[in-house]
């Protein structure tokens, strides 16, 4: 049972050699017992064939004995014929004639006729048939034949019916089942070894290439060679060879950004450490004060880093695994963060704005959005001077949702916009404040969405007039499955121009 169970159960691992051998052996061990049903059935057909020549032609030596006198039939058989007919060492032999009106006129009284009506009979003149019925407790083998005096007198006929036991056809049967499934019992085992071994060679190959992975390195990701590889194989090298590729961007993506997240933190961990000295020497309460303002500043510029970077972590993690998305308004979730950012926008004297644009339903993960937002409006205030503009807003094209931060800070170059979404890249002219991984994790973001990011140059502002400054465009695909419509809101602005 426990065996059974462990068949039964899909998780179970088994061999792929033993499921091979299972579906080769069990057609065979189906086959076996319908192929001994056959060869009894065609054994008992030849054993019965001479047999049944031999009926023949008794039944045809006796027809030519009979004879017509006046209509009436008499036998002529002397009585050393009818000795030699019977005469047999193994099976016991009767015979016996019938006239039309059913009166014995030789032989065994109580052999059984056979059943035929008698319209039938003159067409069954001179035939010869077989039929197969028990006599005395025995099986028996009959041949018969009606005969008739003359065309003229269908009234005037004969039976001659001669039956033989059954005990030579089946030793003659059984001798050659016998000579066919006693082989069989030598030749099944030999094929069912024959079968292991051929299966042991053929799955070689198998076995050389799992010898050949495990005797790697631990580090190696270097594709598999398919130079010996068997063309069924061939597609599943393919795939590992597919995967170990990944493998390798993923292995050199994070050591890549070990090494620039290993660089980023030395910097401000460094300062810290110099602010630090500076503070324990200084014996000037004011410069005092000063350096654990600095200090102060260092932290934050760290700490602003390693949200970052653990921001990105998950981003990245998002991206590699599948994501449970829901419908959700995209108008809405921006009002809401931008109204968290209106304190930061008036310290900093900058005028936050927001467009509404009414429900946008989109699939996302409310988590990610917000954290790609945070960094679009973090970025857009970072390098946005006093004085400056930032307004967000969702724009509906056709299929498509557009999520846009527009600012009017120092702008940026058409080469640089391609690659600010690069991990710890800042376009050349910009303070050294930002952490260079904010639009990374909002490429990131966009994907898990299948969504596109863009930064690009924004000469002409939403009035018309000529500024510097920049525009981050998300390009998400609508939900056409709209959710109910949330009332439409009012232009919301920080009111600091």
């Amino acid at each position: 049972m426990r065996n059974l169970r462990k068949r039964q159960d899909p998780d179970v691992q088994r061999s792929l050699f033993g499921e091979i051998l299972d579906w080769m052996l069990a057609p065979l061990l189906f086959v076996w017992p319908i192929s001994i049903a056959f060869t009894h059935y065609f054994a008992n057909s030849v054993a019965s064939y001479p047999y049944d020549q031999s009926l023949r032609e008794h039944v045809s030596a006796i027809s030519r004995q009979v004879v017509f006198d006046k209509g009436y039939p008499q036998l002529a058989l002397p009585e050393m014929a009818q000795v030699f007919l019977r005469s047999d060492e193994i099976d016991n032999v009767y015979f016996h004639l019938l006239d039309g009106n059913g009166a014995l006129i030789a032989g065994d009284p109580e052999l059984p006729a056979p059943q035929l009506p008698g319209s039938a009979l003159k067409n069954e003149h001179g035939e010869i048939h077989f039929r197969d019925d028990e006599y005395r407790g025995q099986a028996l083998r009959v041949a018969y034949m009606y005969l008739f005096g003359s065309a003229e007198s269908a009234d005037r006929w004969v039976l001659i019916e001669v039956g033989e036991t059954t005990e030579k056809r089946s030793q003659l049967a059984n001798k050659i089942i016998a000579s066919v499934i006693l082989p069989q019992f030598v030749i099944i085992p030999l094929a069912v070894v024959l079968v292991w071994f051929g299966l042991s060679q053929g799955l070689r190959p198998l076995t050389r290439l799992r010898n050949r992975i495990e005797a790697r390195r631990e580090a190696d990701l270097s594709p598999i060679s398919l130079g010996r590889v068997p063309e069924e194989l061939r597609p599943l090298t393919e795939a590992f060879n597919s995967m170990l590729a990944r493998m390798q961007h993923n292995v050199d993506a994070q050591r890549r950004f070990i090494a620039n997240a290993a660089h980023q933190m030395r910097t401000p961990l460094t300062g810290l450490k110099t602010q630090a000295q500076l503070a324990m020497r200084e014996r000037d309460p004011a410069e005092l004060r000063h350096a654990l303002r600095q200090i102060l500043t260092g932290v934050d510029r760290a700490s602003h880093l390693v949200d970052q970077l653990l921001a990105l972590a998950r981003a990245e993690a998002s991206g590699h695994s599948p994501q449970t998305l829901a419908v959700l308004d995209l108008d809405h979730i921006l009002r809401e963060i931008v109204e968290t950012w209106v304190v930061q926008a008036l310290e900093k004297r900058i005028d936050l704005g927001y467009e509404p644009a009414g429900a946008v339903p989109i699939l996302g993960n409310a988590f990610l959005l917000r954290e790609m937002i945070n960094n679009l409006l973090d970025n857009a205030l970072r390098y946005t001077p006093a004085g400056g503009r930032v307004t967000a807003r969702v724009v509906t094209q056709g299929d498509f949702a557009l999520l846009e931060v527009e600012d009017s800070g120092s702008g940026i170059s058409d080469e640089d916009s391609h690659k600010v979404f690069d991990r710890f890249y800042r376009a050349e002219g910009r303070d050294g404040e930002g952490s260079g991984l904010g639009l990374a994790i909002v490429r990131e973001i966009a994907e898990v969405h299948q969504a596109a990011a863009s930064l690009r140059p924004n000469t002409v502002g939403a009035s018309g007039e000529e500024q510097s400054g920049c525009i981050a465009r998300i390009v998400f695909p609508v939900h056409r499955l709209q959710p109910s419509r949330l009332p439409l809101a009012e232009t919301v602005r920080t009111g600091f121009a």
